[in-house]
């Protein structure tokens, strides 16, 4: 029990974070862009260094002992490539100009915007629909890596908290540019980020009968495709947006050097 709700905690964590992004565009003037540059590069080093190294190794490592070599490898790689699958239908549905990997930025904002903009709004609200469908699978993701490995579970709550904050500007921006609410802006932002724990309930509840090795190892090869499909689809496009190419690859670099470490630490 202390593991489930140890891995909820963390879950929790990373899908509000989206609020931090809604709240530093009120109580910010600007956006730091080379910073958050940095930071989403560091997100995306984490998350693929994380996934390639060590989550897809442990997925192997379930399957070829439950399948065998030869069909455990294949099963491997095609949980793999199914993870990344998922996350790119999840993104093919969604209309591109609702997608939120577009960039805002704070100063986006208008300081004197009252006007309803029913265009604007209905951006907003699709834009955190969008970024709660993404959230889900991302949920799903970390509870699963926190349950079975708590060691590498923090960085990659950190590196999704990361990843949260500029979709939660995103989604406030065009609701407060619609409705003048730095209110109702908050709270849907807040609200896109609930489906993160939303999805480690659900697939907490689905799936807990049904884990065993088998189970385990497929999640775990889906997990790393997920973890590596966002992170060169979202993260590392949105850190070159934000700031220089060679800032993001600093970042990104950096991201893989401190997981790297972290997990020598704890061998």
């Amino acid at each position: 029990m202390n593991n489930v709700l140890f891995a909820f905690s963390l879950t929790l964590f990373a899908g509000l974070c989206t609020g931090i992004g809604s709240a530093l565009a009120f109580f910010a003037k600007k956006t730091n862009t080379k910073f958050l540059s940095v930071s989403l590069g560091f997100s995306a080093g984490v998350m693929i260094y994380v996934s390639m190294v060590e989550i897809f190794v442990k997925a192997k490592d379930s399957l070829t002992g439950e399948l065998g070599i030869k069909t455990g490898s294949w099963v491997t790689v095609i949980s793999f490539f199914g993870g990344m699958l998922l996350i790119a239908l999840i993104d093919k549905v969604i209309p591109s100009e609702e997608n939120p990997h577009e960039v805002y930025k704070i100063e986006d904002i208008p300081q004197n915007s009252s006007k309803e903009d029913k265009k604007l709004l209905r951006m907003g609200l699709f834009t955190a629909l969008a970024v709660a469908i993404h959230n889900f699978p991302e949920g799903l993701a970390t509870f699963i890596s926190a349950l079975q490995e708590p060691e590498i579970a923090i960085p990659i709550a950190v590196a999704i908290a990361i990843h949260n904050i500029p979709e939660g500007i995103a989604v406030s921006v065009p609701v407060y540019y619609a409705t003048g609410s730095k209110k109702k802006a908050f709270i849907y932002s807040f609200l896109s980020g609930l489906s993160e724990p939303l999805g480690a309930i659900i697939g907490y509840l689905i799936l807990m009968p049904f884990i065993n090795d088998l189970v385990l190892g497929i999640l775990f090869g889906a997990v790393a495709g997920i973890m590596v499909f966002i992170s060169l689809d979202e993260l590392l496009p949105s850190a070159e947006k934000y700031g220089e190419h060679h800032l993001s690859i600093y970042g990104l670099v950096a991201g893989m050097v401190v997981m790297a470490v972290s997990l020598l630490l704890f061998l």
